[in-house]
């Protein structure tokens, strides 16, 4: 009888445990969005620069009351310019939105901004990319709905669609209200 070695084991092992967590991952509510540590935990701390003479706002706006939108963004990111109405749509609602303006040139998120509106209550420049790290952020665009007491209700990676706005972001407005 001949000896099985490891080199004959090791590739079916190896591919039955790959397909395990393949298959444990597809068994998620949604395979498409990215699990995040964040949710239901403070806000982590906001340090951002002034971005022109935009009105900018600070960790203390976080944790105020009331429901609010954090939404990083740059002029250099096609899908920004995607989502760009939606939050115009929002912040028309009377939705509070802070943006982040991540690892951009000044004059060119400015003139973002002037090209296809502002729907930012205040906004400050994250240059580095510093505060964008402690927040979990994977790219841009990425939108965090955060409740009265500073808490995060949800993540959101990528641009905000109408589907997204109706799925996702609504109800998460709506679940934050709820706790206040």
């Amino acid at each position: 009888m001949a000896k099985l070695s490891p080199l004959m084991i090791a590739p079916p092992a190896i591919f039955a445990g790959l397909a395990a967590l393949f298959f444990v991952g597809m068994l998620r509510e949604n395979p498409d969005e990215l699990p995040s540590t964040m949710t239901g935990k403070p806000a982590p701390a906001v340090q951002v620069t002034p971005l022109g003479d935009k009105p900018v706002f600070t960790d203390a706006d976080i944790r105020s009351g009331g429901v609010k939108l954090l939404n990083y963004w740059a002029s250099w990111c096609a899908p920004c310019r995607v989502e760009h109405p939606k939050l115009e749509e929002l912040a028309d609602q009377g939705i509070t939105i802070y943006g982040v303006n991540y690892k951009d040139k000044p004059g060119n998120a400015l003139g973002f901004l002037q090209e296809l509106g502002d729907p930012y209550t205040a906004i400050g420049a994250d240059e580095n990319g510093r505060m964008a790290l402690n927040w979990g952020v994977y790219g841009v665009p990425e939108t965090y709905v955060i409740d009265g007491q500073g808490n995060i209700v949800l993540r959101f990676a990528g641009p905000i669609t109408d589907r997204v706005l109706e799925n996702q972001i609504m109800p998460a407005i709506e679940k934050a209200k709820a706790g206040e």
